[in-house]
């Protein structure tokens, strides 16, 4: 009987931390399905970090910073109490890209059927690459572009609202009162861009750009 309560003892002890290592990682899936709505739909994670570095507490607080990319290979800071721990994940992700239906020629303005969404693993795309269609609207590519090509943000600027020279309205308000007056461009600034506009006096002024062309500036 000794015997037998011996050999159990030491099977609970081999299976604890694997226990704890489930948990964690049925907690981390919760975590980044969670942060993923809207853009994956199926989550997978993968727990690397060796058992014997693994949090004190069953359920630390996990957190990951707010600038940091959700999917492949990253570091969760789980915290228990005062102790931090870093663990390293994995996360795989399946979701919807915007990649080029048709070849995209480099300056041109993209078009409604220039984009298309394709669903597949996030995880394995170029970085920055484009979830929402709509940041293509009336965009400008800046390089040719493959059909079926991911669309990286960084291939595409929005196109110029207001075009260095041109004549704008510059509006400025602020509490109780609001002040037209026209002006020259001094560059070229898509919508919610900055702006600066010399007026007659000659004086130069910079606002953001609204959807109609005009210059804001708040006072």
């Amino acid at each position: 009987m000794r015997n037998l309560k011996s050999t159990l003892a030491a099977i609970c002890l081999l299976l604890s931390p694997l226990a704890q290592a489930d948990d964690l990682n049925a907690q981390l899936q919760a975590f980044f399905a969670q942060r993923l709505t809207g853009f994956s739909d199926d989550v997978t994670v993968t727990l690397r970090t060796p058992q014997t570095q693994l949090p004190p507490c069953e359920q630390p607080a996990l957190s990951v910073p707010a600038s940091a990319r959700l999917w492949g290979n990253l570091n969760v800071l789980a915290q228990c109490g005062t102790e931090k721990r870093y663990l390293q994940v994995n996360v795989q992700a399946v979701g919807n890209y915007v990649v080029a239906a048709e070849a995209i020629a480099r300056g041109s303005q993209l078009q409604p059927g220039s984009v298309a969404l394709k669903r597949g693993r996030l995880d394995q795309l170029p970085p920055r690459t484009m979830l929402d269609i709509n940041q293509a609207q009336d965009a400008v590519s800046l390089r040719d572009v493959a059909p079926g090509q991911p669309i990286q943000l960084s291939m595409l600027r929005q196109s110029w609202r207001v075009k260095a020279g041109q004549r704008v309205q510059v509006i400025a308000s602020g509490d109780g009162f609001r002040v037209n007056g026209e002006g020259q461009a001094l560059n070229n600034a898509s919508v919610a861009q900055n702006a600066r506009v010399r007026m007659p006096s000659g004086q130069v002024v910079s606002g953001k750009v609204g959807p109609d062309g005009n210059i804001l500036i708040n006072l």
